[in-house]
């Protein structure tokens, strides 16, 4: 009787942990970019816009990324396309830039607007809730801008991101500054989490903080991670799960 009472207990804590695992942090959250009839044109208007500040300062972040010619990078949660477009131009022929999105839409856009300009090396990925759906192992560089909020379940994206990076790989993550008294009422109501929690999370998912650009940014902050690259030598069978 004993060790079947050790087996139930077991088992409740797996279920658990399992549903801890799968519940959304912010349901609903990510509505909008699921309605088969969303507008281009609308979010356009929104992403890229003067007096947006990662638009008005969209050079300035792509710096901080420090591109090199024939990198791997992936825009994850892309929109229309403002930094993937900027990526393709830096990482130049021999580079590749991944674009993911939830939505189908932005990717068409994304497709569309590459193919006008010229630009070749831009892959779309139609992710998930839960997966960046990216190639393990073989980027260098993931970018996340004001998308991290919208991460319904963000320690399985967290491992999928950390998979898809090369040891040594970096995350640039920009996102909204979230705290009462500074922030406007919109940030509070719709973010989250404010940037400690942002990294407390990122960090127990692996990563570790490798430096952050200040005063650039007013209403966001950009922090840079790294996949520490002892993680060569991590056991493959240990990352299985999303494939």
């Amino acid at each position: 009787m004993k060790r079947w009472a050790i087996w139930a207990c077991f088992l409740a804590v797996g279920l658990v942990s399992a549903w801890a695992q799968d519940k959304s942090v912010k349901p609903g959250i990510n509505d909008p970019f699921k309605d088969p009839n969303l507008n281009i044109q609308e979010w356009l208007s929104r992403f890229e816009r003067e007096s947006r500040e990662t638009f008005d300062k969209r050079k300035e972040i792509v710096a901080a990324c420090q591109l090199k010619p024939g990198m791997v990078v992936a825009d994850v949660g892309a929109g229309t396309g403002l930094f993937t477009r900027l990526f393709a131009s830096e990482v130049g022929d021999k580079g590749t830039v991944y674009a993911v999105d939830i939505a189908q839409k932005f990717l068409d856009y994304i497709t569309e607007s590459a193919k006008k300009a010229g630009l070749n090396n831009i892959k779309t990925v139609l992710g998930t809730d839960t997966s960046a759906q990216l190639p393990h192992g073989e980027i260098d560089l993931v970018f996340i801008c004001d998308t991290y909020h919208h991460f319904e379940y963000p320690e399985r994206m967290l491992h999928s991101i950390y998979q898809a990076l090369k040891p040594g790989g970096r995350m640039v993550v920009v996102d909204f500054i979230r705290e009462e008294g500074k922030s406007r009422q919109w940030i509070l109501d719709h973010v989250r989490a404010g940037q400690n929690i942002v990294e407390k999370e990122i960090t127990t998912a692996g990563f570790k903080k490798i430096g952050e650009v200040k005063d650039l940014l007013q209403e966001n902050y950009l922090v840079v991670f790294e996949k520490p690259a002892k993680a060569a030598n991590s056991d493959p069978k240990n990352h299985n799960e999303d494939r």
